[in-house]
């Protein structure tokens, strides 16, 4: 027997069962932690390996490790360019950050992620953009900054301080990086090291957006397999008559019928920040219809288990959309139970 939604609930049923319903949409909440999506730009290990390799080979095993060697390793492939990253242990804005204030270049945060990411798309793009004066002189900077970090290692800090190079293959400089590379670094240090940086920490940085994306991709599709008219806002887009934008609006901003809010989290603080923009709607919603103006539905459609954290919050969602909370589970039931339906389209009747 199919377990009754909060969706499938009138405004009184929905409030009579509000708790059981509370448990209900919890129950259909999944973890996403464990899977990432790997995005266009992820490095494979067997290409980071080879990388690694082109950049021991041209610096003879880190015995002759300065720019010049580095570029060499570069133009054989690109891609070296993240391992040297690695190696000084720094994400691209910090690694900009450095440059900037040592090599008083004008490389951006955004420019150094950019950077990051066409290497690690295009394993050529520094050999194949060598005339290319901004993105060469920004590449040198930061190659140069981390050539000097890395030589130099972790500087003496006072007891209670921990510097970024004190890791295992850079506290010693040159001395360590070549130790690390020649021996088989003991597993208990990775381990430590790993417990410091937190495993795939960078890579879920890089592809926080994605996440975000299953969500809106599922109602996308939906929609469309509905052949249901509907507009998706940018990222940051203004829409008059909306502090900020929603995620979906059915079928356009100049008569919104429907309004979808979307969001796949496992941090509840994020999750609290959605369920409050979405009882923000609900008030927008209110304060038309006290007005006689047309309104709209607020639906949620949400995921992770950042949003079974709080009872309350839940609670309150429920009550503010009427019961119209959807989850990956049931996003396939979006059209059928809610305001949507009045846009489906209807075939015509034959006699």
């Amino acid at each position: 027997m199919q377990m009754t939604h909060p969706f499938e609930l009138d405004e009184k049923h929905l409030q009579a069962q509000l708790d059981a319903m509370v448990d209900v949409t919890f129950a259909d909440l999944q973890s996403h932690f464990l899977t990432l999506p790997k995005g266009a730009a992820f490095v494979e290990y067997d290409e980071f390996q080879t990388a690694y390799e082109v950049l021991k080979r041209h610096t003879g095993a880190f015995a002759n490790f300065d720019e010049e060697s580095v570029w060499r390793a570069l133009r054989e492939d690109s891609l070296a360019f993240v391992v040297l990253r690695s190696i000084l242990g720094l994400s691209p804005p910090e690694w900009a950050d450095l440059a900037r204030s040592e090599r008083d270049t004008d490389v951006s945060q955004g420019a150094a992620r950019s950077l990051d990411v066409k290497v690690r798309r295009n394993r050529k793009f520094l050999a194949n953009h060598r005339d290319d004066q901004v993105t060469r002189k920004r590449a040198t900077a930061l190659v140069s900054v981390a050539v000097d970090y890395i030589t130099r290692g972790a500087p003496v800090s006072p007891q209670d301080n921990l510097h970024r190079l004190a890791k295992v293959d850079t506290s010693s400089g040159l001395a360590s990086v070549r130790h690390a590379a020649n021996h088989h670094v003991p597993y208990a240090v990775l381990l430590y090291e790993r417990f410091l940086g937190r495993p795939f920490a960078s890579h879920r940085d890089s592809v926080s957006e994605y996440v975000g994306d299953v969500m809106e991709s599922a109602i996308e599709a939906h929609l469309s397999q509905k052949r249901i008219t509907f507009r998706k806002t940018k990222r940051a887009e203004r829409v008059e008559g909306f502090d900020q934008a929603p995620d979906f609006i059915v079928p356009t901003e100049y008569a919104p019928r429907v309004i979808i809010e979307a969001k796949i989290t496992g941090d509840d603080g994020t999750a609290r920040d959605k369920v409050a923009r979405i009882l923000r709607l609900a008030t927008m919603r209110d304060d038309r219809v006290r007005s006689g103006q047309p309104s709209f539905e607020v639906v949620a459609c949400i995921d992770g288990r950042g949003f079974g954290v709080r009872r309350q919050d839940m609670r309150d969602m429920l009550t503010a959309t009427r019961g119209k909370v959807f989850t990956l589970a049931t996003v396939d039931r979006l059209a059928d139970n809610t305001a949507l339906r009045e846009f489906l389209p209807r075939l015509a009747e034959t006699t």
